[in-house]
């Protein structure tokens, strides 16, 4: 019996975040869950206080996924380029977007600081994690000592999010790609001039 519950409060949860990723908050009912899940009514009541807690939970098990790729990819051996790199260039499916980050969209979840806070807490990691990377590489001379680690972060964050957006606008990947092209072909440019050359040669 316990066993069952666990399976089904595993399927409510999975369920309902590949629900959040596809539909938003509002395009998600109790009634979506149940088709989606197979799992009945008094089963999501028994374990969820209703839907907004099983959203929570959701965006919470996201959130922890999203986390543990950014800290795998963004702390991996190689040159603060390479890591950069790895993140800006890593498997995504732009047109459905950022499974955390477009929760925001949802007018719902924004005015709700618990329902907020997953994604606050993981673009949070993303900042601080691609500044040390940002860090270490002016550091080590991979780019220019003047580069702001704060701002680069936070423009880089907001070239992956922005890039989506460009994507589902015109529901082609060549926006997201190009905005990616374009943040990674700065980050080279702002290599010391020696470091541009060697590179060239």
């Amino acid at each position: 019996m316990a066993q069952r519950q666990d399976d089904a409060r595993e399927r409510l949860i999975e369920g309902t975040s590949q629900l959040l990723w596809e539909r938003g908050y509002v395009g998600v009912s109790p009634a979506a869950i149940l088709r989606r899940t197979g799992v009945g009514q008094g089963s999501m009541y028994h374990h969820f206080q209703g839907k907004a807690d099983l959203v929570l939970a959701a965006e919470r098990r996201s959130a922890a996924l999203m986390q543990q790729e950014l800290t795998a990819v963004l702390t991996a051996p190689g040159t603060a380029l390479d890591r950069i790199s790895a993140y800006l260039l890593r498997e995504r499916d732009a047109l459905r977007g950022c499974r955390v980050g477009r929760l925001v969209a949802d007018p719902e979840v924004v005015v709700s600081d618990e329902l907020r806070e997953p994604v606050r807490e993981t673009f949070a990691l993303l900042h601080r994690l691609l500044v040390r990377v940002i860090e270490e590489g002016r550091a080590a001379g991979e780019f220019a000592p003047e580069l702001d680690a704060d701002e680069t972060a936070a423009t880089l964050a907001a070239v992956i999010q922005g890039g989506y957006a460009l994507a589902r606008a015109e529901q082609s990947v060549e926006p997201y790609e190009r905005a990616v092209r374009g943040a990674l072909a700065l980050l080279r440019a702002s290599a010391p001039e020696a470091d541009r050359g060697a590179g060239r040669a």
